[in-house]
């Protein structure tokens, strides 16, 4: 490989935009009609948190009264004129490469696919055709190297025996020897659940989710404040000056370098990058929702099972006066408050991948699975009214979905079958039905027709689930069946007015 630049992210396509195709940086920050990013969740997450560093670097306002000044399209031009100032910091290739370290071509080399959640590598089954091991083109390559720099797998591929920093021995274990590598900073043991507020457009998506520096030092625990990016200056090593500055300021949350990389023929070398502290030592992600209020924090995982909508209460729980704690999104409460009356819309983006992991090897298997939701949020009625009646008939959904559980449960206990896998089957095909209801839901919990009108589909969807699961062919089965209807005449009673009944 030689030292030639090549390739460089402002000019040549590899951002996967929605609608479009492959754009270049450049092409982004110039055409505000792209709506938002394409690619999966975790590509979804590690291009937004690249872009938000950009933004940080070339339009970070003082304070929300600058930031309401400025506006998505300045925020845009500020990022274009950055680009053309650092333009020679985005070679994919060449003696400076994008976010990549040539001191670390000693380390072993890794193919893509080998490093990449969703290629099956080894004795994994190959599902589709996007599970095959293949070459990548310069685009692709671009794009797994940003996600690597925080969502990189946990385990034996990093080769750990290389080390930058003199001295250095959070890449050992404790007789002396490489350790396996640890997750990557924005994925975590399981898969972190990220969330950004979603605008209109894609540029107005970025000027929302933009933190102003009276946000960052507010923060507190980025002692660091905003930092500087990455690709302006790489760190030496694991733990140089600039290495521990990134532990402390928001652009290594932003691009945490978690994997030192050099792109090469055929693959990448590989090894563990910075550590960054995690959110039991107080340090997070501002896209992250973590709870404080126990003895230990708790943070919200991607469950492929529980979709991130039914998490939307809890996250936008900040909303309601009476909220004494929960899980609180940084990046959520940030913006969400100061963008409501300004946005041309406004909603919520949540998502990540679910992982799991044995003897510190984390890999991507059976119900393991990328997730996303956006939900568009009522600018008109967005306050504490709303966010109480949306508790509340999630509440009763919640409730719901137990009363088809057990109805399911005493069916197979009446015909004596073990009935756990069933009524589970028949609570998760309750919440997909449900899903496609969440935003009329959303738009109209706090209006009584309409909460009551959806209160009636909802019920329906109960009975639809019990009747596909539990059939009524045989004279037992009907029996059953008939035995063990589920009863929904208290959530029916209120249908008309479920927001006084249930106050």
């Amino acid at each position: 490989m030689t030292n030639e630049n090549r390739f460089n992210l402002i000019d040549e396509p590899w951002l996967p935009v929605a609608d479009v195709g492959l754009v270049s940086l450049g092409q982004l920050f110039s055409h505000p009609e792209y709506r938002a990013l394409g690619g999966n969740p975790v590509q979804k997450i590690a291009v937004i948190k690249l872009l938000l560093a950009i933004g940080q670097a070339a339009a970070t306002p003082a304070n929300d009264a600058e930031w309401v000044d400025m506006g998505a399209a300045i925020m845009a031009q500020r990022c274009r004129d950055y680009l053309a100032h650092w333009r020679d910091r985005f070679w994919l290739f060449g003696d400076k490469p994008f976010l990549q370290m040539p001191t670390i071509k000693s380390a072993g080399v890794q193919s893509a696919g080998a490093v990449a959640p969703e290629v099956a590598t080894g004795n994994t089954t190959v599902l589709t055709q996007i599970n095959i091991d293949r070459p990548l083109s310069e685009a692709e390559q671009a794009l797994l190297l940003v996600s690597l720099m925080g969502f990189a797998l946990g385990g034996k591929k990093t080769d750990n025996g290389v080390v930058l920093s003199q001295g250095y021995t959070g890449k050992s274990n404790e007789k002396g020897k490489p350790s396996t590598g640890k997750p990557g900073t924005s994925l975590g043991f399981a898969g972190f659940l990220h969330s950004f507020l979603l605008g209109s457009s894609l540029w107005e998506t970025l000027w929302l989710n933009l933190l102003t520096h009276e946000q960052i030092v507010g923060l507190r625990v980025m002692t660091a404040g905003l930092g500087q990016a990455p690709w302006e200056r790489m760190p030496d090593g694991e733990s140089c000056e600039l290495a521990r500055h990134l532990q402390n300021s928001l652009m290594g949350r932003l691009l945490p370098l978690s994997r030192f990389c050099l792109l090469t023929n055929g693959g990448v070398h590989y090894s563990e990058g910075i550590a960054h502290p995690g959110y039991k030592e107080g340090m997070i992600d501002p896209s992250l929702s973590v709870n404080y209020t126990g003895k230990d924090p708790k943070v919200l995982w991607v469950d492929p099972e529980k979709r991130p909508w039914r998490h939307l209460t809890a996250m936008l729980s900040f909303l309601s006066q009476n909220s004494s704690g929960g899980f609180d999104c940084q990046q959520l409460r940030g913006g969400l408050l100061r963008a409501r009356h300004r946005a041309e819309s406004l909603g919520v983006w949540s998502g990540g991948l679910r992982v799991s992991s044995n003897a510190g090897e984390q890999f991507v298997s059976g119900d393991n699975d990328f997730v996303e939701s956006a939900v568009m949020l009522p600018l008109e009625e967005l306050g504490e009214p709303w966010i109480a009646a949306l508790q509340r008939e999630m509440t009763e959904l919640d409730g719901l979905s137990k009363i088809l559980y057990s109805a399911t449960l005493n069916y197979c206990k009446t015909l004596k079958a073990d009935g756990k896998g069933l009524a589970s089957q028949a609570v998760n095909l309750f919440w997909q039905l449900c899903e496609r209801q969440f935003q009329r839901l959303v738009d109209g919990c706090d209006d009584s027709k309409t909460a009551g009108q959806l209160r009636r589909i909802f019920a329906g969807i109960v009975g639809q689930c019990y009747n596909r699961l539990c059939p009524g062919d045989t004279a037992r089965q009907l029996e059953a069946w008939a035995k063990n209807q589920p009863n929904l005449a208290r959530y029916l009673k209120d249908a008309m007015k479920p927001q006084e009944n249930n106050a």
